[in-house]
């Protein structure tokens, strides 16, 4: 059983998500141990204590710089003995220090279709906002590994909707949510707990 560390900064829908699926049975092999916040008052805390998972909180305000913030986080993924670790709308970009030290072992969910609009300074609704002034027609979510690059790391699952003509930010952004966001995380948490994922070539691979 690997155990999973989820990364939140808010509401915690997405880890929500995770933790229906994990009673569900949805998620094979994996068991959330331990929710960390980087913000005392998170909604996502208040969903860890309902369902009796042990949570902390590492205030990102209480460190001068990401580097300093990421040792502390990374300290914390060690003593949780962390297997898979998950952002789940969690919102540093955190250093190198940690990507490295759990390669491939890092999961985020991306609310567009990586390649596009992504990077730094594409995040919540900012990013459906972009879709929407660019005019494309459909968008999505994808699930992905984190790398030393915001939004570059190998590809797991992506899944798509369609954009409307009278969507705002707002109503597309949950229509990601509910579609895609919310079933493919799990079931990426999932693939990963069976050893299901492959990396050839710094690509991911489902078996």
């Amino acid at each position: 059983m690997k155990n999973i560390v989820v990364l939140v900064s808010g509401g915690g829908t997405n880890l929500q998500a995770l933790i229906d699926a994990e009673k569900s049975g949805k998620i094979k092999n994996g068991k959330i141990t331990c929710v960390i916040s980087s913000k005392p008052d998170a909604y996502a805390l208040e969903r860890a204590a309902n369902n009796g998972i042990p949570a902390r909180v590492i205030p990102r305000r209480e460190y001068a710089s990401s580097v300093s913030y990421s040792e502390a986080i990374l300290e914390a993924l060690n003593e949780e003995k962390a297997d898979l670790v998950v952002l789940a709308g969690f919102m540093t970009i955190l250093d190198q220090c940690v990507t490295k030290a759990y390669a491939y072992k890092i999961i985020n969910v991306h609310p567009a279709l990586i390649p596009s609009f992504c990077g730094e300074g594409f995040y919540g609704l900012k990013v459906h906002e972009a879709v929407l002034a660019y005019g494309v027609k459909v968008s999505g979510a994808t699930i992905h590994f984190v790398n030393e690059k915001a939004d570059a790391g190998a590809i797991i699952l992506q899944g798509t909707v369609n954009v409307e003509n009278d969507d705002t930010p707002e109503i597309l952004q949950r229509r990601i949510m509910e579609n895609v966001e919310w079933k493919l995380l799990p079931e990426a948490v999932s693939l990963f707990c069976q050893d299901r994922i492959e990396i050839r070539d710094g690509k991911a691979y489902v078996k």
